[in-house]
């Protein structure tokens, strides 16, 4: 070709957004995509997260996207969107701050209108299985649960139809602008780095701080919501990245699941960390009047394995030990420090 008509060379690319960063599957998604050779841009409203003191590579800021003129911000000059951002928790939490979680549909829709505007190449919302009938999830008889169950709509109360909601609003922005959108629905995801107290954790580190307890302290004992047979699948923080990735940057637009297959009971996953743990299995005190969500939830993972010929791999067992590692060390932390005041 001659010199005079050779392309010019690539620019570096844009930064990718994620938002939601300082959080759990934020901090390991900026991590995987830094190891990618990505800028990023990771914003949260939280000052100076943890996740973001480990990624200093990373342009790191604290926006509340609430703020129409703060999300317009944070994707002012970006390539594509990683949405994360959103106000929840556990069971209990999701049950006692209903309209906190909807007030997300406010930062989902404020973001949205930002992507349109500066023209974003991509848009990946992270949305949930909550967003599923609750009369699909009453018995542990209930098939897992697929993509097109989502609808006649009867998602969870609160935090359910603000998912579903925006996942409509992802539709609608590519339908009538041209965005490009891409929504996984994630199925109870756990791992290390997570929250494991103060009421935002889900089962497997309430589980795993709760038999570090009984292990570091000797009491023998633990409480549990619900009567131990509530049945669910859970998805380790590795495949639930990995998946996110493939969703973001495969050709398919409709909500997928992003969900581990290998379904447990409440009660069996307090045998696997305490088989993990190495302790004598403890007294187990079930307290039936605490939250404790619908009956069953597991994930349906025929439409993954057509569209992209994968599906979350990690054993539970496997995914439970390093989780329950680095939760005992923070419940060990937690005792010396309180023992030094």
């Amino acid at each position: 070709m001659p010199a005079a008509m050779a392309s010019a060379p690539e620019g570096p690319r844009a930064p990718a957004l994620v938002t939601g960063a300082g959080g759990f599957i934020g901090g390991h998604l900026v991590a995987q995509l830094l190891a990618r050779g990505r800028a990023v841009r990771a914003v949260d409203v939280r000052p100076t997260c943890a996740w973001q003191q480990h990624f200093p590579a990373a342009e790191n800021r604290r926006l509340d996207l609430r703020e129409a003129d703060s999300a317009r911000a944070a994707a002012d000059g970006v390539e594509e969107i990683f949405h994360l951002a959103a106000d929840m928790g556990g069971v209990g939490f999701l049950g006692s701050h209903r309209a906190d979680c909807m007030v997300s549909t406010l930062i989902d829709t404020h973001l949205l209108l930002a992507a349109r505007d500066a023209r974003v190449r991509q848009f990946f919302f992270a949305s949930s299985a909550c967003v599923y009938p609750l009369g699909a999830q009453v018995s542990t008889d209930c098939a897992p649960l697929a993509e097109a169950d989502a609808y006649p709509a009867d998602p969870e109360d609160g935090y359910g139809w603000a998912k579903l909601f925006s996942e409509r609003m992802c539709r609608h922005f590519r339908e009538d602008h041209g965005l490009e959108t891409r929504v996984a629905r994630y199925h109870n995801i756990y791992g290390p780095h997570g929250a494991w107290d103060g009421g935002r954790e889900k089962a497997p580190a309430a589980i795993c701080r709760k038999v570090a307890h009984a292990q570091l302290t000797g009491s023998g004992e633990i409480e549990l919501w619900g009567d131990g047979r509530q049945l669910r699948t859970f998805t380790h923080i590795d495949d639930c990245v990995a998946g996110t990735l493939l969703v973001a940057e495969g050709p398919h637009a409709d909500p997928v699941n992003i969900g581990s297959a290998e379904r447990v009971t409440i009660d069996e996953l307090v045998t696997l960390v305490e088989e993990i743990a190495g302790i004598e299995p403890l007294v187990r005190r079930h307290l039936l009047d605490a939250p404790q969500g619908v009956r069953a939830r597991s994930s349906d993972n025929t439409l993954v394995r057509e569209r992209y010929g994968w599906e979350p791999s990690t054993r539970l067992r496997d995914g439970l030990a390093s989780t329950y590692r680095w939760v005992r060390d923070q419940v060990e932390a937690r005792q010396r420090s309180t023992s030094r005041h």
